[in-house]
Order: structure tokens, then C-alpha cells, then sequence
């Protein structure tokens, strides 16, 4: 596990996240696809926003059970918040908002969401 540090384009949110990250979703459903995410999954607790939670709006859709959080300010997506049908609160984190991480050096994992 390391700690990485995320932010939003403008810098108004930032954020650590612990992750291995060995691997990223590469989802094809309508909203991930067009937004372009790479997204890795931590337990909630995992991730720590260090400022600009004030800045953040949230967009829904579908079933509204994940809550994609965006600055309101630049629009950049680094992650939402959700639950595993487990119940364990769960976030979503966009790994192209992470600043020490290169998308392309992390394996991608095809999920196709667009069938759910």
C-alpha cells in the first residue's frame, strides 16, 4: 500500500488515498466513457479529503446509489462514493487525478459496464 496525493485541475480539492494500486477499471458504461476514468476502489476510510470538500458537487444517475463528486469550480471528477453490495462504504478513485501516479504504467482492467 502507498499513500497518493489527487487533486482536482484548479486545486481547490485535494485529497490522499492508500492504495496498491496494481490494476484500474476502464469502464465502458455511458458516464465513465465519456469522462474518461480510470478508476481504482478503496474502503471509504481509505481516502482523506485534506480541503475544498465545500467546492465539490455531486452528480448521480441510474439507480443514484454512487455519488460522483466533481469541483464545482473546474469540473475535474477525482472520485465517488459509494457502497459494495456488501454494504462497506466504498470510494471510487479517478487515478488520472492523482498526481504522483502515470496512467499508462498501471494495468487496465476492461469492465463493461454499459451492459448493467
Amino acid at each position: 500500500m502507498a499513500l497518493h496525493k489527487g487533486s482536482c485541475h484548479c486545486g481547490k480539492v485535494a485529497y490522499e488515498v492508500e492504495t496498491d494500486l496494481e490494476q484500474a477499471f476502464e469502464c465502458n458504461c455511458s458516464h465513465c466513457s465519456r469522462k474518461g476514468y480510470l478508476l481504482t476502489f478503496v474502503p471509504r476510510e481509505s481516502l482523506t479529503i485534506l480541503r475544498g470538500e465545500e467546492s465539490l458537487s455531486t452528480y448521480t444517475f441510474n439507480t443514484h446509489t454512487i455519488r460522483h463528486r466533481f469541483c464545482a469550480i473546474c469540473g475535474s471528477a477525482p472520485f465517488g462514493l459509494g457502497q459494495k453490495p456488501t454494504g462497506e462504504a466504498t470510494a471510487a478513485i479517478n487515478i488520472r487525478c492523482l498526481e504522483d501516479v502515470e496512467p499508462s504504467q498501471i494495468k487496465a482492467i476492461p469492465v463493461d459496464g454499459r451492459s448493467f
